[in-house]
């Protein structure tokens, strides 16, 4: 984030105005940004899906990084949660805590992300809040989806015997932090620019996630990795698993950092910030799997074998030789 400099900065209500009333126009839930709350109609026959992320400078977001993707990756982030669940996005709530002197156009660039992933993907600002803070800058976004009643998909559900499957690639985001934060130095510059492109800006799933409702049994997005959050579907589920990490599905710059260092393998099976949907299908759901990878245009691969809890979860080489990994993934505490 830019130096200090509040000199320009309107007072609460004049930053509303200028920077999120425009963000709220299109959606009548937001009233305008004129009251105390939002007013909402589910759609007949559909429930509401919640979900709420929070970004805190130094931790979710470097220092530096640019404001229009520190709000298109909160806003992403979320969407995740939302295609997980088989949710079509709505609306969102949001609250700002800026740090003290964060310049004007700081915020105004914030809020041209926010524009700009609004109409990517269909959904606008309902309310929220904006405060400012002693501490680092911190960002929080509730997003507002629907799914058909009874539709929406969980973490429980998943049987031993089923298929583990994976959308897009895995590792990028943990490999573009390395990169920003001045590591992988033996990579190409477009390799490298493509790995922290990644970790800035995640791809919600959610054309797929919407399909996946009539195919897989359990799913969620992964955020802290991909060990740790198989570990959370396992546990709901009541089951165990087994990962072949020879499958993982890796994009050409994750290929070339793995050649350079076998040890990344660490960091592709344990790393956060993938937002990609890990889900359990059972048997005989490939050719439909096949048609939401093609129609969507997301890849989709099996990547593992869901088993009975006592098997624990086991992931192998490709020889089928257990592998211990020493990072199973991020944790706040």
């Amino acid at each position: 984030m830019a130096p200090p400099d509040k000199a320009d900065t309107p007072d609460e209500f004049a930053l509303i105005a200028e920077l999120f009333a425009p963000l709220a126009v299109s959606a009548p839930e937001a009233l305008a940004l004129k009251d105390d709350a939002a007013l909402y109609a589910a759609t007949p026959g559909c429930e509401t899906v919640l979900t709420v992320d929070a970004m805190v400078e130094g931790v979710h977001f470097l220092p530096d990084d640019p404001a229009e993707s520190v709000a298109r990756k909160l806003m992403r982030v979320n969407l995740s949660d939302l295609a997980a669940k088989g949710a079509t996005p709505k609306g969102y709530l949001l609250v700002t805590a800026w740090r003290e002197g964060t310049p004007l156009e700081w915020m105004r660039a914030f809020a041209r992300g926010l524009a700009t992933d609004q109409k990517i993907f269909g959904i606008d600002l309902w309310g929220g809040d904006t405060v400012r803070t002693p501490g680092p800058a911190s960002f929080t976004l509730t997003a507002v989806g629907e799914v058909p009643a009874g539709q929406m998909l969980r973490r429980g559900g998943a049987s031993a015997g089923e298929g583990l499957y994976v959308t897009g690639t895995l590792g990028d985001a943990a490999l573009g932090l390395t990169v920003l934060q001045g590591g992988l130095e033996g990579l190409g510059a477009a390799h490298r620019g493509y790995l922290a492109d990644r970790y800035r800006l995640p791809e919600p799933r959610v054309a797929a996630g919407g399909r996946l409702r009539e195919i897989a049994s359990a799913a969620l997005d992964v955020s802290d990795g991909l060990m740790a959050d198989l570990g959370h579907l396992c546990a709901v589920s009541g089951v165990g698993a087994r990962i072949e990490l020879e499958r993982l599905p890796l994009s050409e710059a994750g290929r070339a950092a793995l050649a350079l260092n076998g040890e990344l393998i660490e960091a592709i099976a344990g790393g956060g910030d993938d937002y990609e949907i890990l889900f359990a299908a059972p048997e005989g759901k490939d050719a439909g799997i096949a048609r939401v990878a093609a129609e969507t245009g997301t890849p989709i691969v099996r990547i593992g074998t869901v088993l009975p809890a006592a098997d624990g979860i086991t992931p192998v080489d490709g020889t089928g030789r257990p592998v211990a990994l020493k990072h199973l993934g991020y944790r706040h505490f």
